[in-house]
């Protein structure tokens, strides 16, 4: 399971700008989100590529998004779609839900998510909130925000032995 926004996305305005910088500007803006922000979205370095990767060696691929609404995870496929990222479910958070709660329900191997530096931190999390029972068999690797997962290993079995 891979976060989308902030993790493998971000705005088509932060191309080529320093990651700290990045994480600023998003601090520094006012008011919620809309919809057509998400829609200007683009991946992050070559994760394309590497996910494609990890599909290729049997990996099942599922997305998590921020976004809640019918028309913004909408917004969200079509970008996956847009640049080619491998197909794979898309979960977003029902009425009443929380991150761990969707997580709990898809249960991933590995869920990759970046560390929310501009929103938070780990309160804003995924795994840091999974019920204890199940954080042994989900393997958490935490990205630096707006950082991209080129870092990561190609190989999906050293994936699950990756230590942030």
């Amino acid at each position: 399971m891979i976060f989308t926004e902030g993790t493998i996305l971000t705005h088509r305005s932060h191309i080529g700008l320093p990651r700290e910088e990045i994480v600023e500007l998003v601090k520094g803006h006012e008011g919620p989100l809309e919809g057509s922000y998400f829609a200007e979205s683009v991946p992050i370095g070559r994760c394309v590529e590497k996910i494609e990767g990890w599909k290729s060696q049997g990996a099942t691929i599922l997305y998590l998004t921020s976004r809640r609404t019918a028309e913004e995870v909408h917004i969200i496929s079509n970008v996956l779609v847009k640049y080619n990222l491998p197909s794979g479910e898309l979960f977003f958070r029902r009425e009443s839900e929380a991150y761990h709660d969707v997580a709990e329900r898809a249960f991933p191997d590995v869920i990759i998510e970046d560390d929310c530096e501009s929103i938070g931190g780990q309160m804003e999390m995924t795994y840091p909130h999974i019920k204890s029972e199940f954080k042994p068999r989900i393997k958490s690797i935490v990205v630096k925000e707006f950082g991209g997962i080129d870092h990561l290993p190609d190989n999906i079995s050293d994936l699950l032995n990756f230590r942030d």
